[in-house]
């Protein structure tokens, strides 16, 4: 799949309905949706959603949804436009094929992506899931961990060093600068939260903030 990332800035959005998260994408170029984060969400309401916007990920984590139940809502995000797919890696193995296969005849990209939300693992392993990801079927693989320490900062954005794309995330205070680094070191793109109080993960910065933060550093990197 020819991959069109349209921005290094991914906004998640974490709105109650439909009509507010079509509300928050407004001058939006690149967003998550979290429909797990929506109060009822149902199909038809994914479907509005993604018929508004031609360059979404479609987000679905358990949030206390049965999988059979994410499994719909995403097919249903697949099959009214999203331009990607965010499935877990460790998810039930076929309940990871049928979404890949299914964004794969859709031409819906697929990122497959792993959390620790504790730690960050050593990095023989993280290398590990990084392969799992891509023998699984993704486009982009993603990792996402808790940092406690500036090696693990290293330790993830080592992970940049290889051929296929892969985005990584630092969760946590300690972990933001691998938000502002990791797109200048190779990550396709990043995580910002839409304002304050909106983040869908620890250490989530402002789309303004990050975005200035990438300018500047962009800046002094070329010289």
């Amino acid at each position: 799949m020819n991959l069109k990332i349209p921005s290094k800035i991914c906004v998640s959005i974490n709105e109650p309905n439909a009509e507010e998260c079509i509300k928050a994408l407004t001058g939006i170029e690149f967003a998550e949706i979290r429909i797990d984060k929506m109060k009822n969400p149902n199909e038809e309401e994914v479907k509005k959603v993604f018929s508004a916007h031609k360059n979404l990920i479609a987000t679905c984590r358990k949030n206390g949804i049965k999988d059979e139940e994410r499994k719909k809502l995403l097919i249903s995000a697949i099959n009214s436009g999203a331009a990607f797919v965010d499935v877990e890696v460790e998810a039930p193995e076929n309940y990871v094929k049928e979404l890949v296969h299914h964004a794969k005849e859709k031409n819906c990209g697929v990122i497959l992506s792993f959390h620790d939300q504790k730690k960050t693992p050593p990095k023989a392993e993280l290398d590990e899931v990084i392969k799992w990801c891509f023998e699984s079927g993704a486009d982009i693989a993603k990792v996402a961990c808790m940092v406690n320490s500036n090696k693990d900062n290293v330790r993830l954005l080592s992970l940049l060093d290889g051929e296929k794309p892969v985005v990584v995330i630092g969760m946590g205070e300690i972990g933001s600068i691998t938000r502002i680094v990791g797109p200048i070191l190779g990550s396709p793109f990043t995580f910002a939260k839409l304002g304050k109080g909106k983040e869908t993960a620890p250490g989530q910065l402002e789309k303004e903030v990050l975005h200035r933060h990438l300018v500047n550093l962009g800046e002094k990197i070329n010289g």
